[in-house]
């Protein structure tokens, strides 16, 4: 298990440096994290299902919004996708993200690194990622994933 929490710690601290690197100019950074989100989301089903529910992590409401509009001005028109198979009830389609995806998984990833530097709780680290993983995050993940794609697919990367 220590080599589980070992890959899933690196890749958290990868994907936390390649987001806050993220550059306008050079968009290698998208195709970085292209091949770096289903690392980390094999590492986090790995660990299995948490051992506890989550005390929901809130992250602070300002830098989560400032990472959000700083992520969708680098993105530009490869932020907005649709969902597919998702109408709101008013029967008008609704879109997601990257932007926000990638604001969520960061927020979540970035917190479970704080508490493993403060070295106070290594063990809630890995608890609250999985869990954070398994009621939201987790859903982010794979949006992202399904976007990153379509945009490879599609030469915009």
């Amino acid at each position: 298990m220590d080599k589980q929490m070992n890959e899933l710690s690196r890749l958290a601290k990868d994907y936390c440096a390649l987001i806050e690197s993220a550059d306008e100019t050079d968009i290698s950074w998208l195709r970085q994290l292209s091949s770096l989100l289903p690392q980390l989301h094999a590492a986090v089903t790995a660990l299995g299902a948490p051992p506890r529910s989550a005390d929901y992590f809130t992250p602070d409401l300002d830098e989560r919004f400032e990472r959000f509009a700083q992520l969708r001005r680098l993105l530009g028109h490869r932020d907005a996708y649709w969902l597919e198979f998702d109408v709101a009830p008013d029967e008008q389609g609704m879109s997601g993200s990257l932007a926000d995806d990638l604001t969520d998984i960061y927020c979540e990833l970035k917190h479970g690194l704080h508490l493993l530097e403060e070295q106070r709780e290594p063990e809630r680290a890995f608890d609250d990622w999985c869990c954070g993983y398994q009621d939201h995050w987790g859903q982010h993940l794979l949006d992202a994933e399904r976007h990153l794609y379509e945009l490879s697919s599609r030469n915009q990367l």
